[in-house]
């Protein structure tokens, strides 16, 4: 066992106990001018109103960010003296042990010495003086361990003097580790608030520096259209005359733009006369949206269409591109506002020949109808009366009346308060003009809720029909979806 000296209790102090100063590092000469307040709350000191410069402030709260961190070094303190506690528990149980082993030790001298005793008296002579030698020794033994208890009742009293001393000082160091925690999320609570004051008056500046910017901008405005209005007022019939002389261009410019359709189409009409000789069949019927082009024959001995293929095209206003019309095999074909700005062409095939009808000129837009179009966009729900002809390709025998609702993002079909179909606009679902269908054609379109389930609505008027149209394709554009018949292709702008 270890032997502890009797200047234990001194080697202790001197090593386990450093001097506070030699651990701790204080950022500045004073104490923070914070004050504890009723129930251990952190109170800041009242400082001198002053107003400080944007850079003054900022650097003032990186100080004191820095002060707090070196504070924190108190830790280490703490940590030195948890340290200490835990070695003097260890020599506590150290002694414990030496105790113990003593008391061992003077049992055994006992028993020795009674042994000794016992031998005494059976032996004589010189045997007996080493019995009796033995006994002393055996007794100057047990005044020596006598001693060293007292020596280690005396090193356990320091010990445990040592130990309370330590146990203090923990707790003190806690306690000023608690308090320096507080002085810290103070400190750090100032530092968020004085970066948020930074923030908001770099904000209010820029906002201050926007307002004043946009007022003179005003101002500037403002003054031009004075200067302006002054220079009108000194040459008023200079301005006058320029104006008058821009309308009339413009009129001009448009009569004579009507003009030249006009005579184009009246060119292409004389030279198709040119050509009807020698063709059986032509195309009749306004070329503009809302009406419908039909396939007539040109004589007596052209052969039946119902007996001949038809499929119909459009095309492209240079002639470029070639687009087949899915579905349109019929004589009669109502152009669609797809068809709008676009030639439409006819072919015909029969006893193994090819006729090609085209339209004299691109399809007309139908006059009012974008204004009609804008006013009904205007609003949240557009409502139109139908009559369901077909569904899902069969007949319709009901001619009750309908209503077909076009929202901005989903379609509705009701009758009455039952809703006989709702779909919202996705890839699946299609919406075009029916391509074929008699002189009703121009009213009626055709709609693919989904997969499975498709109606051919009649409208009151070409106009709603077409309508109609524009407005759910429209809508389906703004939420992504291109909204067309069967195997369209959308034209750019639609």
């Amino acid at each position: 066992m270890t032997r502890v000296g009797r200047d234990f209790g001194d080697t202790m102090h001197k090593d386990a106990v450093p001097a506070v100063s030699a651990d701790v590092t204080f950022a500045s000469s004073r104490f923070p001018d914070y004050k504890i307040g009723p129930n251990n709350q952190i109170v800041e000191a009242k400082l001198d109103q002053k107003v400080l410069s944007m850079k003054e402030v900022v650097a003032r709260e990186t100080a004191q960010l820095l002060e707090q961190q070196k504070r924190l070094s108190v830790r280490d303190l703490a940590s030195k003296f948890e340290k200490g506690l835990a070695a003097a528990a260890k020599l506590s149980e150290e002694a414990k042990l030496r105790e113990a082993a003593s008391l061992e030790k003077h049992v055994l001298l006992k028993k020795l010495r009674d042994a000794l005793e016992s031998l005494k008296g059976r032996v004589a002579g010189r045997n007996k003086d080493d019995v009796e030698e033995a006994i002393s020794m055996v007794e100057a033994l047990a005044v020596q361990l006598t001693q060293r208890e007292g020596e280690l009742m005396q090193e356990k009293a320091e010990v445990k003097k040592l130990a309370n001393f330590l146990k203090q000082a923990s707790e003190d160091a806690k306690k000023l580790v608690d308090e320096e925690r507080a002085f810290a999320r103070a400190e750090i609570e100032n530092a968020k608030a004085a970066v948020q004051r930074v923030e908001e008056a770099l904000q209010e500046q820029e906002r201050t520096s926007r307002a004043s910017g946009k007022q003179d901008l005003e101002e500037l405005m403002k003054e031009v259209q004075e200067a302006r209005r002054i220079k009108m007022l000194h040459q008023p019939s200079k301005v006058m005359d320029m104006e008058h002389e821009l309308r009339a261009l413009r009129a001009q410019l448009t009569q004579k733009s009507e003009n030249s359709l006009r005579l184009q189409k009246e060119l292409a009409i004389s030279k198709r006369s040119l050509e009807k000789s020698s063709q059986p069949y032509e195309l009749d019927g306004p070329e503009a949206l809302g009406s419908y082009l039909r396939i007539n024959p040109l004589s007596d001995d052209a052969i039946e269409l119902s007996t001949c293929s038809i499929q119909w095209y459009r095309l492209s206003s240079d002639g470029a591109n070639k687009e087949l019309i899915s579905g349109a095999i019929k004589s009669v074909y109502a152009p669609e506002p797809f068809d709008v700005g676009r030639f439409l062409q006819a072919d015909i095939v029969f006893d193994g020949q090819r006729l090609t009808l085209t339209t004299a000129g691109p399809i007309d837009p139908a006059a009012g109808l974008g204004s009609y179009v804008e006013a009904l966009v205007r609003k949240h729900d557009i409502e139109f009366n139908v009559v369901i002809t077909q569904m899902n390709g069969v007949n319709h025998l009901s001619e009750s009346i309908h209503v077909f609702h076009v929202g901005r993002m989903r379609i509705k079909l009701c009758k009455g308060k039952t809703t006989i179909s709702k779909e919202y606009f996705s890839a699946s679902m299609q919406l075009c003009g029916v391509r074929g269908g008699g002189n009703a054609a121009a009213q009626a379109l055709f709609w693919q809720v989904k997969q499975g389930l498709s109606f051919v609505l009649a409208f009151e008027s070409e106009r709603e029909r077409n309508a109609a149209i524009m407005l759910a394709r429209r809508f389906a554009f703004d939420c992504n979806i291109m909204l067309a018949g069967p195997d369209d292709r959308a034209p750019l702008g639609t």
